[in-house]
């Protein structure tokens, strides 16, 4: 049986080696048979398992999930050296040279005023870095297997960055009447495609009122939900103390037990 590393080794070497250990033919049969493809579920799963940890400010859970995390990039990492492709070093150096490129303000002598400059250096070299004689879209490079919400707020700052934005926030608003607008057209022409259509324009439009009011619309969406769902089940619990289940009642008296729920909620936030 492979004995497990030396306690005198670094933590990340240690890790690096149990990795490999349990890669090798001695080793674990489960991990032996994954590949980067059976991977990516894990790697999104302890992505938002870290979300969740620091949104309950729990910096144990915290710790332990960014470890899981670290695991999936050693994991892929390695399976990539087993093919000869790169190894972890790679990885880090890799990221070391290009934080060290795209911070020129820090480690060169650009200088910068604020963030918003730093983001827009990053930006213009992040797009001409590979050599290209022209520049790539400003929208290059950006994730489709982001979440469609955090997509377009991306999107949005990016082409903000080039000059291509709203003034004012009262145009965005504006902007967002004409699409509602359009939604309650094309809801009542029955048309289908075009309802859906104008739905996404109306997104659209809320995630660029969020980026005007300095809100993130990914954190504010969870918020709410977080708080529907606490709302939710407090009804349900307060139905069961009555013997009763939401099927049960009309939507007048589930209208009256929600209202209760978070009058009592708002007051207890201003205490």
């Amino acid at each position: 049986m492979p004995s497990p590393p030396a306690e005198s080794l670094p933590s990340i070497d240690q890790l690096l080696e149990v990795m490999s250990t349990l890669r090798s033919p001695g080793g674990c049969p489960w991990d032996r048979e994954q590949n980067l493809n059976t991977l990516k579920r894990f790697l999104i799963e302890e992505t938002y398992e870290v979300i969740d940890a620091i949104e309950e400010g729990d910096r144990d859970k915290l710790c332990e999930e960014l470890g899981d995390l670290l695991l999936q990039i050693v994991f892929q990492a390695q399976i990539c050296s087993e093919e000869g492709s790169f190894n972890f070093s790679d990885v880090a150096r890799g990221i070391v040279a290009k934080l060290v490129r795209r911070h020129p303000h820090v480690f060169g002598s650009v200088k910068v005023e604020n963030s918003d400059e730093v983001l827009q250096n990053w930006d213009d070299i992040k797009r001409t870095e590979k050599g290209e004689a022209v520049p790539r879209s400003a929208l290059e490079g950006l994730s489709r297997q982001l979440p469609a919400l955090q997509r377009a707020f991306e999107m949005q700052k990016r082409a903000a960055r080039q000059g291509f934005d709203w003034a004012r926030t009262e145009e965005v608003l504006d902007k967002l009447d004409e699409e509602v607008r359009e939604l309650r057209e094309a809801r009542e022409s029955a048309d289908r495609d075009r309802t859906v259509s104008e739905f996404g324009d109306v997104l659209f439009s809320m995630v660029n009122l969020a980026r005007f009011m300095d809100v993130d619309p990914e954190e504010a969406l969870r918020g709410s939900g977080r708080k529907f769902a606490a709302r939710f089940q407090e009804v349900e619990r307060r139905l069961e103390s009555m013997g009763r289940t939401m099927k049960e009642c009309t939507l007048s008296e589930l209208d009256e037990i929600w209202d209760a729920v978070k009058i009592e909620e708002e007051g207890a936030g201003s205490e």
